[in-house]
């Protein structure tokens, strides 16, 4: 259940970010598309909160539950997931990240490298629209073909040296996947996550569907049934009980 309870933290992931040879594109351009496809500018500066409804399956485990996330911007989520019978919640409340200790039930504050992941989850749209406020940057590298077709790849790097690698479409500009390196318990893994389904919800394009391997073997797939925003969630409910 230890390792359920790290697999978990893996929801939903954050977009990010030299001149590439093949489109000619700046970064800063692939990021105002991305963000007019995914609702534009104005929409969503007014998300302040988001909820996520859906079941998840932990392949490796072979486990499945329901889940709810939680996200207020700029830098806050809670995710509570119903696994066997038991209810595990893990969150950040803009200063402490905790969680439900799947062995003995006790709500406790986040070992660092379990922490680390969830801080970097709780960032909403403010990291997309306002990555200089974060210290987040963003580097267009070469694009590649995949399955017959072009992706743009964009690295975001956060201040504390970690990175994540978009593959972006270059019709879209939606995301397709993310590509970083995780630690599990001590162990770094290759995590490759599978955005599909989009559909819009009140303007804003939402992906239903993602699907997590870790070095090439299934690890995590969540579906989400519904999409809220502007719920007026609490500072207090993110907040260590």
């Amino acid at each position: 259940m230890k390792k359920i309870f790290s697999l978990c933290l893996l929801g939903v992931f954050l977009f990010g970010l030299v001149v590439s040879p093949g489109f000619g594109q700046k970064a800063s351009d692939i990021l105002e598309k991305m963000i007019e496809a995914s609702g534009g500018r104005k929409l969503l500066s007014s998300i302040k909160d988001t909820t996520l409804i859906g079941t998840l399956e932990i392949a490796m485990a072979g486990m499945s539950g329901s889940m709810t996330m939680y996200q207020k911007e700029p830098n806050m989520i809670r995710m509570d997931m119903e696994i066997m019978g038991m209810v595990i919640t893990q969150a950040y409340d803009g200063e402490i990240a905790w969680g439900t200790n799947p062995q003995t039930g006790a709500v406790e504050e986040m070992p660092a490298d379990q922490a680390e992941n969830i801080i970097r989850q709780a960032y909403g749209n403010d990291i997309l629209l306002n990555p200089d406020k974060h210290g987040v940057t963003y580097t267009l590298k070469e694009s590649e073909n995949i399955e017959g077709k072009d992706y743009y790849v964009l690295v975001q790097s956060f201040p504390d040296g970690f990175t994540l690698t978009m593959y972006i479409d270059s019709k879209s500009y939606l995301p397709y996947k993310t590509v970083s390196i995780v630690n599990q318990m001590g162990v770094e893994a290759e995590a490759e996550t599978f955005l599909s389904d989009w559909r819009k919800v009140e303007g804003q394009m939402f992906s239903f569907s993602i699907n997590v391997f870790y070095d090439g073997e299934e690890a995590v797939a969540m579906t989400f049934t519904e999409v809220k925003f502007n719920t007026g969630l609490e500072d207090s409910f993110f907040k260590m009980e």
